[in-house]
């Protein structure tokens, strides 16, 4: 393993033990292809510095966020009898909000996390809202007048 410093605009690399990165909190940053240093490959970067992992996590997170946002809108305006897209709305909500608690709620700021928050609790009220009342006409299709 590597460890890359910054020094007055010239990078140096050391190689030190890999057991002393892991237990490092950091950002890992993944690539398929992988950058070469000498003749190893290396596919995961972790990036330590608090300020260069919010920047790296926060854009990640807004890509995903963004993604989500368009299919939740996509899932929300359909139009299925069944209730099925609104229950999948509702669990790409719980998704994402565990995916972001578990993996960068460290390197985002409270605010940005409160920002997405409410407008995923918009979304999932609304969500949920429609299936109530999709199951309350449903019900009511189907127990119909008796004699």
């Amino acid at each position: 393993m590597y460890l890359v410093n910054q020094t007055k605009k010239k990078f140096k690399k050391n190689k030190i033990d890999g057991y002393e990165l892991i237990n490092l909190d950091g950002f890992i940053m993944s690539s398929k292809k992988g950058l070469k240093i000498g003749n190893q490959i290396i596919r995961d970067v972790k990036v330590v510095d608090k300020d260069f992992a919010h920047i790296l996590a926060y854009d990640k997170v807004i890509h995903i966020y963004n993604k989500l946002l368009d299919r939740l809108t996509e899932l929300l305006t359909s139009d299925d009898d069944s209730g099925d897209s609104l229950r999948e709305a509702l669990n790409q909500i719980e998704r994402f909000r565990l995916e972001i608690k578990n993996k960068y709620r460290s390197f985002l700021k409270k605010k940005e996390l409160e920002k997405m928050s409410k407008q995923l609790l918009v979304l999932k009220k609304e969500s949920e809202r429609r299936l109530i009342e999709m199951n309350y006409n449903i019900n009511e299709l189907t127990s119909g007048k008796s004699r």
